[in-house]
């Protein structure tokens, strides 16, 4: 089945870091991963979106060049991934959910072997491990890996995935392991990678957790694209996409019934002095003129901003019924 998702135009004239075209990967004929056409811009934050299965950790495992497309294509910084892998893993650092370390060796030991594995110097090692063990809170601790806690281990993986000055980090399922505060220091540590100008790509199906860190977002369902933009793009698009719409309205007295065939329904409240209105279309305009004829002054009219819980569950119903 092709791609039915809805990618909203970019106009930010900057260079594309990361790029999906057509992108396809099948299992015994069934797609895991579905004709996926996806562009991310150098230096975004973007978050890709979904349930469990929706093919997000097939998506990054062909970015990273862990396994090969069966159609289409996937390109990190203008490199063909499929066909460069050495160079394109020099260019991208990768935080799997669960992190491998050498339980017997300390972060600054994992780190160092890391290191030698992209050529660098012992004093750039040096310097650069110190940097990156201080960014995740891990620089004064000496025990072995393998007495760290879950949290610390996703400290970590996250300084491992640092270790080579990528220009694009990728992150599955990044809070996965962490207590509310290794939560707040990732976040910090995020946004302090972002302002130095890498590209970051999180991949999680907690909405709330990608929406604080990224700036743009695009959700799978089943494999394919559902939709992708910026967070305002996503909730003006649903907005206008959505099947009703919710009406608040009070006024400084009872207010009549109202007949307008666009209502849906209506509930008072408040000697019918408010009333919540679900409509098929925006009839404010309407309700204010029906009001005004009968001479019953209005305190408030507005329409109800859909929240990011909205859009996202009016993204995967619209996805779901096709």
């Amino acid at each position: 089945m092709g791609d039915i998702g809805i990618s909203i135009p970019k106009q930010r004239n900057v260079a594309l870091m990361i790029r999906c075209e057509h992108l396809t990967k099948t299992y015994n004929g069934v797609p895991a991963v579905d004709d996926l056409c996806l562009d991310i811009q150098a230096g975004e934050t973007f978050g890709l979106l979904g349930p469990n299965g929706a093919g997000k950790s097939t998506t990054i495992l062909m970015l990273i060049g862990l396994i090969e497309p069966t159609a289409g294509a996937c390109f990190i910084d203008d490199l063909e991934v499929a066909k460069n892998p050495i160079e394109v893993k020099h260019r991208i650092g990768y935080m799997p959910e669960d992190v491998g370390f050498y339980a017997t060796l300390t972060a600054e030991e994992n780190l160092d072997y890391s290191a030698k594995l992209y050529g660098m110097g012992a004093d750039k090692r040096k310097e650069r491990i110190a940097y990156l063990l201080d960014l995740v809170g891990l620089d004064n601790v000496e025990k072995d890996v393998g007495d760290y806690s879950k949290g610390m281990r996703q400290r970590l993986g996250l300084a491992k995935a640092l270790i080579n000055e990528p220009k694009v980090i990728i992150l599955d399922e990044p809070t996965a392991n962490l207590d509310p505060q290794g939560v707040a220091d990732y976040r910090r540590i995020i946004g302090q990678v972002a302002d130095e100008g890498t590209t970051v790509l999180v991949s999680s199906h907690i909405l709330s957790e990608v929406s604080r860190v990224c700036t743009s977002a695009a959700i799978l369902s089943r494999g394919r694209l559902v939709v992708s933009g910026t967070w305002e793009e996503l909730a003006a698009a649903a907005t206008g996409n959505r099947e009703n719409i919710t009406i608040h309205v009070e006024t400084h007295s009872p207010m009549p019934a109202f007949d307008d065939p666009a209502i849906i329904s209506v509930d008072y409240s408040d000697h019918r002095q408010k009333a919540k209105i679900v409509a098929r279309s925006d009839i404010r305009d309407g309700i204010a003129d029906a009001l005004l004829a009968e001479g019953i002054a209005v305190r408030l009219i507005e329409a109800q901003e859909p929240t990011l819980e909205d859009v996202f569950l009016s993204y995967y119903h619209e996805e779901a019924v096709l």
